[in-house]
Parts: structure tokens; sequence; C-alpha cells
């Protein structure tokens, strides 16, 4: 996006200075962030990485507008968050696929929800499942299919209605090593295709820098930003391979140099807890 008064390149996602606190059970306040700035360009793949329970996929909340800030401000594309916006695709670490409707009326819901005729949306499903290489499965319900090939009915279910952001949060955590990877180069396949700009919440320093263009660091809860860092690897990418990469070790021992000390701090803070 480009600020016709100025001209300049307006972010596609921006948080200021927020701050998020819950109410827990005990009525206690529970500060989950704290002051966090980020911003992410349009078309860019930022990595966010932090410890465990850091606020990381309160971030992903705040941006998708399923929640609001205590402090500060979330914009989207120039305007504040003020609820779910219809730009964003959300893909979860759980399936989220509806267990009652096949692989073909699966991906074709987002369209149809959005008034789209019937039969342009199951042909333009038929298409994106093509795409993800699952072309003779339509007929197939998600219990039928293995976590790999669910995954990709929920690339394709996303990816379908054409979001202008894509918020992904630890999707690819519960699947095996070799089908990991698989699907880190597919979604790279697909995000290439298409402007999107995406934030990717993993807890896997790898993946972070195998995927994105920065990778944002957070500090140990409540989460504020420590650091982001450039990642200067070429693209296209077969994430299998760019690991072997000089430059690729470089960048994970100056990562882990900031990420490591935060994910000590919440250990001695979770085993202080237990005693």
């Amino acid at each position: 996006m480009t600020n016709q008064q100025t001209g300049e390149v307006t972010a596609a996602i921006e948080l200021h200075n927020v701050t998020k606190r819950f109410l827990t059970p005990t009525g206690q306040i529970y500060t989950a962030l704290h002051d966090l700035t980020l911003s992410v360009a349009p078309g860019e793949f930022c990595a966010i990485v932090g410890p465990t329970g850091c606020g990381k996929s309160t971030t992903l909340g705040l941006i998708s507008g399923l929640e609001k800030p205590s402090l500060g401000e979330v914009k989207v594309m120039d305007n504040l968050v003020q609820g779910i916006d219809p730009r964003i695709g959300y893909v979860f670490q759980s399936d989220a696929v509806f267990p009652w409707k096949n692989v073909l009326n699966n991906v074709a819901t987002g369209p149809l929800f959005r008034g789209q005729p019937k039969a342009k949306a199951l042909k333009r499903a038929r298409g994106w499942i093509e795409r993800v290489g699952l072309a003779g499965f339509e007929d197939r319900y998600p219990h039928q299919l293995s976590g790999g090939m669910r995954k990709r009915v929920a690339l394709a279910q996303t990816f379908i209605n054409e979001p202008q952001i894509l918020l992904m949060d630890e999707p690819f955590s519960a699947l095996d090593v070799q089908t990991r990877t698989m699907m880190e180069d597919e979604l790279l396949n697909l995000w290439a295709s298409s402007s999107a700009s995406v934030v990717f919440v993993t807890h896997d320093l790898e993946e972070a820098i195998s995927l994105a263009d920065k990778v944002c660091v957070l500090t140990a809860g409540p989460a504020s930003v420590k650091g982001i860092y450039t990642i200067d690897l070429p693209r296209p990418r077969n994430v299998a391979e760019i690991r072997f990469e000089p430059r690729f070790i470089q960048l994970y021992q100056r990562i882990w140099e900031a990420l490591r000390n935060e994910v000590m701090i919440s250990y001695e803070r979770t085993k202080q807890r237990g005693q």
C-alpha cells in the first residue's frame, strides 16, 4: 500500500506500543504483551519466535481482531483493527477443516460464504485442490486423510480467499519432519504466487529462518520485541537444502544468541513456579 498524500509505502500490519492484559480466573491481571512495536511490509514474510507462553499467539489474535489491545494501536492496511477483517486468512495449529464436509466442499466454503455462485466456487475449489497436490481426493473426508493432506486442505481453504494478510500459528508443528519440510516448501510456493503479507508464529528457529524475510524475537513474557533480523537468503528457497548454506548457519547462530537467553529466563520462571 502507498500513502496517496506522501507517496510513502504504508505497512500492511502495524503494532505500536501495544500492551495486552488478561483477567485470570483468580481475579489477577496477567500481562501477555508489554509495549510491543512491530511492522510488516506489504508482501513481506515475518516469522515470530520466542519462549513458550510469551505471547506469540496473542500477537496474532490482536492482528486478526479476535483480541483488542489494552493499550496501544494495531493497524491493518493503515486502518485501526476494529473486528474481524475478511482480508485476513488464519491457519491454526490444529486442523480447522470441517469434519462433516469432503475436501471439495471444505475448500469451497470461503467463496460460498462470501456469496460466490456454487458452480464457480466449486470450480475454483477444484483448481486449488489440484494446486496443493490433492487432485483425486475431492470426495474424501478429513478422517480419511493424513495429517499432511489435511494441512494441504487447510492451505487451499485459506488461499482460495486470496487473503492480503496471512496469519499462521505453528501450522506444521504436529507433522513429522519429512512431511513438515514438504509443507514448508508448499507454503513458499503458494505464497510466491500471491502478494500476501505473512506473520508466521513458530517455536522452531530453523523453520523461521528457512521461510521468512525477517525474524522477530520476542522476550520472555510479558513479551516485547527483543530484536528483528533480516534474512538475506536468496529466493526461491528449498527448505531442506537452504539449511546447509553457510549464511543460514551464521544467521541461526546470531539469532539463537538472542533467543537462548529469553528461553532460559522463561525456563527458570517455570521451575520456580513449580517449586
